[in-house]
């Protein structure tokens, strides 16, 4: 069997990896951090004009018409150098385009300078079954109310997309981020990714699609675009452990050379691969139309127990250079536990697991 990446996407994957690994650099880090700058505006807008923020989006309205695989490679650069750009903005993008193609905004969605943002998160509560924020018909109108939490960029953000109920069901709106009656209330992270709470009164909106497959579809691809960050994350963090540990002596050899040290970077060698097999799969499946519940299900599992493994074994293997914020490993220890949580945990993940086989759908 082939597991190649295509040609244009193993492009795509090279130009980001080549803007990336110039702009999004430890130094630029420290700068930022230093300058209290929660996003990477040169980054974002040299990933903007690369053509890489509209890579999946329809060829018509200025994207790449590339598959959902192109943006996954770039999300996978985007987490291999930590960058402070909006990554799941690509994302909501493409669901816009999905289920309104006619929308006047995907040209500028396109080009990186109009954000969506996906507003996922209800605590306690499956995205695709949206319990405090609702929409109701109103005039002709839709009018959402309710609240949603950690909300990625939403700072940032000039559009969001808000899975609300609708009677029985739920529905996918798009709403204004600059309506009157809607607030956005900033949310401090310990990865500093900046996220806020998007609290709705009375917002006009417009619905994408009918029914509840609009919601389906974006949270499955949300999820998955954050294994594909992950990818990135527990990738870079392992081998800045194996570059650490074959120069770190001690007793006259590398560490690397002890065998308690051998096997844990072998065990977080697998965990690494597992991580980026299993979202593949999903990745693959999302981008030809096939079902993949369960796949996204199992990819996202294995970045919250797996990624959490990785992660503790490289501080670990680092000693106190693992928390030594003048050396990187510490910006991808506190990324790859954000993504081990957000949008559902490893619990969240084999709950619904559990329900497919019990249905009989595995």
């Amino acid at each position: 069997m082939d597991f190649s990446v295509p040609e244009q996407e193993q492009a795509v994957a090279d130009l980001s990896r080549r803007i990336l690994g110039d702009l999004s650099t430890p130094e630029r880090h420290k700068q930022l951090e230093a300058d209290g700058v929660a996003q990477d505006d040169q980054t974002w807008r040299a990933l903007s004009e690369a053509g890489l923020a509209g890579v999946s989006l329809p060829e018509s309205c200025g994207g790449g018409g590339l598959g959902f695989l192109a943006a996954c490679l770039v999300l996978e650069e985007i987490g291999r150098t930590t960058a402070r750009v909006p990554f799941l903005a690509p994302v909501a993008a493409m669901a816009v385009a999905e289920f309104d193609p006619q929308n006047a905004l995907l040209a500028e969605m396109a080009g990186g300078s109009v954000l969506v943002s996906p507003a996922l998160v209800e605590p306690g509560r499956d995205p695709a079954d949206p319990a405090t924020a609702a929409a109701e018909a109103s005039g002709g109108a839709w009018l959402v109310n309710g609240t949603k939490q950690m909300v990625p960029f939403a700072d940032r953000a000039g559009y969001f997309l808000v899975p609300a109920s609708v009677g029985d069901g739920a529905g996918l709106f798009l709403v204004d981020s600059s309506a009157s009656s809607v607030e956005v209330v900033p949310q401090q992270t310990t990865s500093g990714l900046v996220e806020g709470r998007v609290v709705l009164v009375d917002a006009p909106a417009q619905r994408l699609g009918e029914g509840s497959e609009p919601v389906d579809w974006l949270a499955q691809r949300c999820v998955t675009a954050l294994c594909a960050v992950a990818v990135g994350v527990v990738g870079e963090a392992l081998r800045l452990t194996a570059a650490y540990t074959s120069e770190r002596e001690q007793f006259g050899r590398p560490i690397a050379t002890f065998q308690a040290v051998g096997q844990r970077v072998g065990d977080a060698y697998i965990d690494t691969e597992a991580i980026r097999l299993t979202t593949l799969q999903a990745c693959c499946r999302l981008d030809q139309g096939l079902e993949a519940a369960t796949e996204v299900a199992v990819a996202k599992y294995w970045v919250a127990d797996g990624g959490r493994r990785v992660a503790d074994a490289a501080q670990h293997l680092h000693g106190g250079m693992g928390v030594d914020r003048d050396y990187p490993l510490w910006r991808y220890y506190v990324w790859a536990k954000h993504l081990e949580l957000a949008l559902g945990g490893a619990t969240a993940q084999l709950l619904r697991i559990g329900d497919a086989l019990a249905a009989g759908k595995i």
